[in-house]
């Protein structure tokens, strides 16, 4: 079994491969594209021989990227990237600093306020 994280971003997306004991065993830069889906299988064959051994964790859950990994029989996890960055060592962040959003990406009007007593 080998975790395969991916940093996604618009015109590259950054890789890490670790083993069971969380070591990392490779990284790259992929570019966005076929040729990017290509070297990354590359990256990971040498180091899983069936597709079921590679677990995916990406920050986007569509797109050429993700549809590629689901296809070739990786398992793969969305990852929202605020809940990742609480993991990277970053700063905590109040809560006033993250205001809620609805699903369809506008903000939600007093979402950052408390609720006001009766």
């Amino acid at each position: 079994m080998i975790y395969l994280g991916i940093d996604w971003a618009e015109h590259h997306h950054d890789a890490c491969v670790m083993d069971e004991a969380g070591a990392v065993i490779a990284k790259g830069r992929v570019p966005e594209g076929v040729d990017g889906v290509a070297k990354l299988h590359e990256l990971v064959s040498s180091f899983a021989e069936e597709p079921a051994e590679v677990i995916v964790g990406i920050e986007t859950d569509r797109g050429l990227l993700v549809e590629a990994l689901v296809t070739t029989g990786y398992r793969v996890y969305a990852i929202n990237p605020m809940a990742a960055s609480r993991y990277r060592g970053s700063s905590p962040r109040r809560r006033s600093q993250v205001r809620p959003q609805r699903r369809d990406g506008a903000r939600r009007p007093g979402a950052h306020r408390p609720p006001q007593a009766p």
